[in-house]
Protein backbone atom coordinates (compact mmCIF):
# COMPACT_ATOMS: atom_id res chain seq x y z
CA UNK A 1 0.00 0.00 0.00
CA UNK A 2 1.42 3.57 -0.83
CA UNK A 3 2.10 5.69 2.00
CA UNK A 4 0.79 8.89 1.60
CA UNK A 5 2.97 11.61 -0.11
CA UNK A 6 3.28 15.55 -0.96
CA UNK A 7 1.99 15.93 -4.41
CA UNK A 8 -1.08 17.99 -3.25
CA UNK A 9 0.87 20.09 -1.17
CA UNK A 10 4.04 20.80 -3.83
CA UNK A 11 1.44 22.12 -6.22
CA UNK A 12 0.75 24.49 -3.93
CA UNK A 13 4.37 25.49 -3.00
CA UNK A 14 5.55 25.35 -6.68
CA UNK A 15 3.18 28.10 -6.56
CA UNK A 16 4.76 30.47 -3.82
CA UNK A 17 1.90 29.64 -1.40
CA UNK A 18 3.46 27.92 1.42
CA UNK A 19 0.78 27.85 4.31
CA UNK A 20 -1.30 24.56 2.98
CA UNK A 21 -3.44 23.31 5.58
CA UNK A 22 -4.42 19.60 5.44
CA UNK A 23 -7.90 19.30 6.79
CA UNK A 24 -10.22 15.51 7.83
CA UNK A 25 -12.42 14.79 10.02
CA UNK A 26 -13.28 11.75 12.43
CA UNK A 27 -16.71 10.64 13.77
CA UNK A 28 -18.93 11.42 10.96
CA UNK A 29 -20.48 8.05 10.77
CA UNK A 30 -20.66 7.84 14.67
CA UNK A 31 -24.36 7.62 16.26
CA UNK A 32 -23.01 9.68 19.49
CA UNK A 33 -20.97 12.31 19.95
CA UNK A 34 -19.81 15.23 18.07
CA UNK A 35 -17.97 15.42 14.45
CA UNK A 36 -14.24 16.59 15.05
CA UNK A 37 -12.08 18.03 12.49
CA UNK A 38 -8.09 18.89 12.45
CA UNK A 39 -6.48 21.03 10.46
CA UNK A 40 -2.96 20.67 10.09
CA UNK A 41 -0.28 22.96 8.18
CA UNK A 42 3.24 21.06 7.72
CA UNK A 43 6.30 23.13 7.02
CA UNK A 44 6.91 23.07 2.90
CA UNK A 45 10.00 20.68 2.19
CA UNK A 46 10.47 16.98 1.26
CA UNK A 47 11.93 16.31 4.75
CA UNK A 48 8.50 16.12 6.04
CA UNK A 49 8.27 12.08 4.54
CA UNK A 50 11.25 10.89 7.42
CA UNK A 51 10.19 13.41 10.18
CA UNK A 52 6.67 12.09 10.15
CA UNK A 53 7.50 8.20 8.78
CA UNK A 54 4.63 6.18 9.73
CA UNK A 55 2.05 8.42 9.40
CA UNK A 56 -0.76 7.51 7.29
CA UNK A 57 -4.86 7.17 7.42
CA UNK A 58 -5.98 7.09 11.06
CA UNK A 59 -8.36 3.95 10.26
CA UNK A 60 -4.88 1.85 9.21
CA UNK A 61 -3.21 2.76 12.81
CA UNK A 62 -3.99 0.76 16.21
CA UNK A 63 -4.86 3.56 19.29
CA UNK A 64 -1.40 2.99 20.64
CA UNK A 65 0.67 3.99 17.06
CA UNK A 66 -2.38 6.75 16.68
CA UNK A 67 -1.45 8.16 20.24
CA UNK A 68 2.47 8.25 19.39
CA UNK A 69 2.15 9.93 16.08
CA UNK A 70 -0.43 12.07 17.17
CA UNK A 71 2.28 13.52 19.80
CA UNK A 72 5.06 13.76 16.63
CA UNK A 73 2.39 15.78 14.23
CA UNK A 74 2.41 18.09 17.11
CA UNK A 75 5.86 18.82 17.32
CA UNK A 76 6.58 18.79 13.46
CA UNK A 77 3.92 20.65 12.61
CA UNK A 78 3.90 24.62 11.79
CA UNK A 79 0.06 24.79 13.14
CA UNK A 80 -2.72 22.91 13.89
CA UNK A 81 -5.85 23.52 14.90
CA UNK A 82 -8.67 21.02 16.17
CA UNK A 83 -12.74 22.26 15.33
CA UNK A 84 -16.03 20.12 16.52
CA UNK A 85 -19.42 20.09 15.02
CA UNK A 86 -21.97 19.16 18.38
CA UNK A 87 -23.94 16.86 17.66
CA UNK A 88 -27.26 19.28 18.08
CA UNK A 89 -25.69 21.37 15.00
CA UNK A 90 -25.54 17.64 13.25
CA UNK A 91 -29.69 16.89 14.09
CA UNK A 92 -30.18 20.54 13.12
CA UNK A 93 -27.72 21.27 10.00
CA UNK A 94 -27.07 17.49 8.81
CA UNK A 95 -23.98 15.59 9.22
CA UNK A 96 -22.44 17.32 5.74
CA UNK A 97 -23.00 20.71 7.20
CA UNK A 98 -21.84 20.08 10.48
CA UNK A 99 -18.58 18.62 9.35
CA UNK A 100 -17.84 22.14 7.15
CA UNK A 101 -18.67 23.73 10.70
CA UNK A 102 -15.96 21.61 12.20
CA UNK A 103 -13.37 22.14 9.62
CA UNK A 104 -14.35 26.31 9.51
CA UNK A 105 -13.76 26.01 13.26
CA UNK A 106 -10.61 23.93 12.96
CA UNK A 107 -9.31 27.04 10.67
CA UNK A 108 -9.83 28.96 12.97
CA UNK A 109 -8.33 27.47 15.57
CA UNK A 110 -4.31 27.64 13.54
CA UNK A 111 -2.33 29.92 15.39
CA UNK A 112 -0.98 30.84 11.50
CA UNK A 113 -3.41 31.65 8.90
CA UNK A 114 -3.64 29.16 5.97
CA UNK A 115 -3.13 30.27 2.58
CA UNK A 116 -4.57 27.00 1.02
CA UNK A 117 -6.53 23.45 1.25
CA UNK A 118 -5.90 19.86 0.93
CA UNK A 119 -9.13 18.01 2.10
CA UNK A 120 -10.38 14.95 2.26
CA UNK A 121 -13.39 14.32 -0.31
CA UNK A 122 -15.45 17.69 0.98
CA UNK A 123 -14.54 21.68 -0.40
CA UNK A 124 -15.38 24.60 2.23
CA UNK A 125 -17.40 26.79 0.22
CA UNK A 126 -17.28 29.34 2.86
CA UNK A 127 -13.60 29.51 2.82
CA UNK A 128 -12.35 32.07 0.53
CA UNK A 129 -9.03 30.10 0.00
CA UNK A 130 -7.70 28.00 -2.85
CA UNK A 131 -8.90 24.00 -2.20
CA UNK A 132 -7.42 20.72 -3.37
CA UNK A 133 -10.26 18.36 -2.33
CA UNK A 134 -10.44 14.59 -3.65
CA UNK A 135 -11.85 11.38 -2.24
CA UNK A 136 -9.47 9.31 -0.06
CA UNK A 137 -7.16 12.26 0.20
CA UNK A 138 -6.26 10.88 4.25
CA UNK A 139 -4.78 7.92 2.45
CA UNK A 140 -2.77 10.50 -0.05
CA UNK A 141 -1.95 12.95 1.50
CA UNK A 142 0.31 13.68 4.34
CA UNK A 143 -1.03 16.77 6.28
CA UNK A 144 -4.07 15.23 5.57
CA UNK A 145 -3.22 12.01 6.86
CA UNK A 146 -1.58 13.82 9.69
CA UNK A 147 -5.21 15.88 10.16
CA UNK A 148 -6.97 12.81 10.17
CA UNK A 149 -4.55 11.17 13.15
CA UNK A 150 -5.33 14.30 15.16
CA UNK A 151 -8.98 14.63 14.42
CA UNK A 152 -9.37 10.71 16.05
CA UNK A 153 -7.15 11.28 18.91
CA UNK A 154 -8.58 14.17 19.56
CA UNK A 155 -12.07 12.52 19.50
CA UNK A 156 -11.18 9.44 21.02
CA UNK A 157 -9.86 11.13 23.66
CA UNK A 158 -13.04 12.75 24.66
CA UNK A 159 -15.33 10.23 24.46
CA UNK A 160 -13.46 7.75 26.77
CA UNK A 161 -13.87 10.84 29.35
CA UNK A 162 -17.18 11.57 28.23
CA UNK A 163 -17.99 7.60 29.59
CA UNK A 164 -16.06 7.83 32.67
CA UNK A 165 -17.59 11.43 34.07
CA UNK A 166 -21.44 11.83 32.30
CA UNK A 167 -22.21 8.45 30.50
CA UNK A 168 -21.83 5.56 32.40
CA UNK A 169 -23.09 2.26 31.49
CA UNK A 170 -23.27 3.05 27.18
CA UNK A 171 -19.37 1.75 26.48
CA UNK A 172 -18.61 5.05 24.85
CA UNK A 173 -14.97 4.49 25.69
CA UNK A 174 -14.98 0.99 24.01
CA UNK A 175 -17.01 2.02 20.72
CA UNK A 176 -16.75 5.76 20.43
CA UNK A 177 -20.21 6.28 19.70
CA UNK A 178 -20.33 4.36 16.70
CA UNK A 179 -22.98 1.35 15.88
CA UNK A 180 -21.54 -1.69 17.70
CA UNK A 181 -23.61 -4.18 18.85
CA UNK A 182 -22.39 -2.73 22.66
CA UNK A 183 -24.08 0.54 21.12
CA UNK A 184 -26.79 -0.86 20.05
CA UNK A 185 -27.30 -3.23 23.54
CA UNK A 186 -26.56 -0.09 25.05
CA UNK A 187 -29.43 2.01 23.60
CA UNK A 188 -32.19 -0.83 24.10
CA UNK A 189 -31.25 -1.15 27.71
CA UNK A 190 -30.79 3.15 28.97
CA UNK A 191 -32.18 4.24 25.80
CA UNK A 192 -31.11 7.58 23.96
CA UNK A 193 -28.81 10.53 26.15
CA UNK A 194 -27.90 13.68 25.21
CA UNK A 195 -25.06 13.06 23.07
CA UNK A 196 -27.12 10.85 20.70
CA UNK A 197 -27.72 12.06 17.22
CA UNK A 198 -31.39 11.95 17.16
CA UNK A 199 -31.49 12.39 13.22
CA UNK A 200 -29.48 9.00 12.51
CA UNK A 201 -32.06 6.14 11.92
CA UNK A 202 -30.80 3.56 14.52
CA UNK A 203 -31.19 6.35 17.23
CA UNK A 204 -34.42 7.44 16.17
CA UNK A 205 -35.77 4.47 15.74
CA UNK A 206 -34.74 3.85 19.93
CA UNK A 207 -36.41 7.56 20.43
CA UNK A 208 -39.55 6.38 18.19
CA UNK A 209 -40.02 3.36 19.99
CA UNK A 210 -40.50 5.29 23.47
CA UNK A 211 -36.81 4.04 24.69
CA UNK A 212 -35.52 7.38 26.01
CA UNK A 213 -35.33 7.13 29.64
CA UNK A 214 -31.91 7.81 31.07
CA UNK A 215 -30.84 5.80 34.04
CA UNK A 216 -28.04 8.28 35.28
CA UNK A 217 -28.57 11.38 37.21
CA UNK A 218 -25.85 12.82 35.21
CA UNK A 219 -27.64 12.42 31.93
CA UNK A 220 -31.11 13.35 33.05
CA UNK A 221 -29.40 16.47 33.73
CA UNK A 222 -27.94 17.20 30.71
CA UNK A 223 -30.68 15.89 28.51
Amino acid sequence: MDLPALEAEKRFWERGIQRVAGLDEAGRGAWAGPVVAAAVILPPGDGMGAALAGVRDSKQLSPTARERLAARIFEVALAVGVGRGEQQEIDALGIVPATRLAMQRALAALSIAPEALVIDALRLPGVNLPQDAFPHADARSLSVAAASIVAKVTRDRWMAEVAETAFPGYGFAQHKGYGTQQHQAALSRLGVCPLHRLSFRPVAECEATGSTKIETANCANLR
